[in-house]
């Protein structure tokens, strides 16, 4: 921080793109982020990491998410369709077009390297929502290499270089290292809000909460 400038916070977001409840976390962010001053607004910086709710799944899975699930959770296929249902009910009160029908599920870790690719290259947020909207909405398999390049471009990112990342093992690592972090912070479901290190919330708060948890982190920062 140079001499003078008012204290930042910094929030640290861990989330999957393939959970629908850290969409929802992310819209909901971005709306308590707006009703900030302009001021304090400058002042918080947002950093996108990664976690992986399923790490061992295949690139891309057979079947539909609605078995998935009940597989997963030991649940019939209708409530896991009811979930969604719910889902889906949610997500418009915050313009998230929810097609949980559509969705391909599969391997989150070459969408998340993308992800540090671009944080690298000041794109994350908008990484982050392209992939989050093609997975939920458009029914694109997430795991596909092809479709993330074409992802990648779409974000902003120079498709060749995103090619070239995911064509060998760039960001495998930090990738690795934001799962550690939250491990080691006690983090074992997204998404999670971290202000400074200092303290955390977890789930898709209301934009309420989050508002005055930033004012909050503002207010400690400026001491």
């Amino acid at each position: 921080m140079t001499e003078g400038a008012a204290p930042r916070l910094q929030v640290e977001v861990w989330s999957d793109v393939l959970c629908p409840w850290c969409y929802l976390g992310k819209r909901r962010l971005e709306r308590a982020l707006a009703a900030l001053d302009p001021a304090e607004r400058e002042r918080v910086d947002v950093t996108w990491r990664s976690f992986q709710l399923d790490p061992h799944a295949p690139a891309v899975r057979d079947g539909d998410l609605d078995d998935l699930l009940a597989k997963k959770y030991g649940m019939t296929r209708e409530q896991a369709r009811a979930g969604h249902a719910r889902l889906t009910a949610l997500g418009a009160e915050d313009a998230i077009d929810y097609h949980f029908e559509k969705a391909r599920p599969g391997n989150s870790f070459d969408a998340h390297r993308l992800l540090q690719h671009a944080r690298a290259r000041g794109r994350a947020d908008a990484m982050k929502e392209r992939l989050m909207r093609a997975y939920f909405t458009e029914g694109v398999a997430i795991g596909d290499r092809e479709e993330l390049v074409r992802l990648a471009a779409d974000a902003g990112l120079d498709e060749a270089d995103a090619r070239g990342v995911l064509e060998s093992d760039a960001y495998a690592a930090d990738v690795r290292r934001d799962v550690a972090d939250a491990a080691e912070l006690g983090i074992h479901g997204v998404p999670t809000f971290v202000f400074d290190r200092r303290y955390g919330i977890s789930g898709a708060q209301p934009v309420e909460v989050l508002l005055e948890t930033l004012r909050r982190g503002l207010a400690r920062a400026t001491g």
